[in-house]
């Protein structure tokens, strides 16, 4: 039986960290999700390895790593539209339906007056 603990717990104030700019500390809160509290407090667990110093330098690098990503800025979406040959299909597929339709109309039979 494992007697030794050798669990690593690394707590960072993304809140009150001097170092990080705001945009990156929203970044930071939006990325970790549910490893982040309600007072802004991100919290790493690393028990990984099975002395505690490779745990805690695990647990530094993946901090390091958390802030590299937020650090990346996302890539603004373009919105893009339908190409023109989409158009050309779905507007002859409709001309189809549409005249599928006609032909199941009953014929109207008009009386003359005479």
């Amino acid at each position: 039986m494992n007697k030794v603990a050798t669990a690593v717990q690394l707590r960072f104030d993304v809140m009150n960290s001097p170092s990080l700019s705001e945009t990156l500390k929203a970044r930071m809160i939006r990325i970790a999700g549910g490893r982040i509290t309600s007072k802004g407090i991100l919290i790493i667990n690393a028990r990984r390895f099975r002395t505690q110093e490779r745990n805690r330098k695990d647990a530094f690098e993946r901090l390091a790593e958390w802030i590299r990503i937020a650090g990346e800025i996302p890539k603004k979406r373009h919105k893009t539209g339908p190409t023109k040959a989409s158009n050309i299909r779905r507007l002859e597929g409709k001309s189809i339906r549409s005249h599928k339709k006609r032909l199941r109309r009953g014929v109207s039979i008009k009386e003359e007056n005479g």
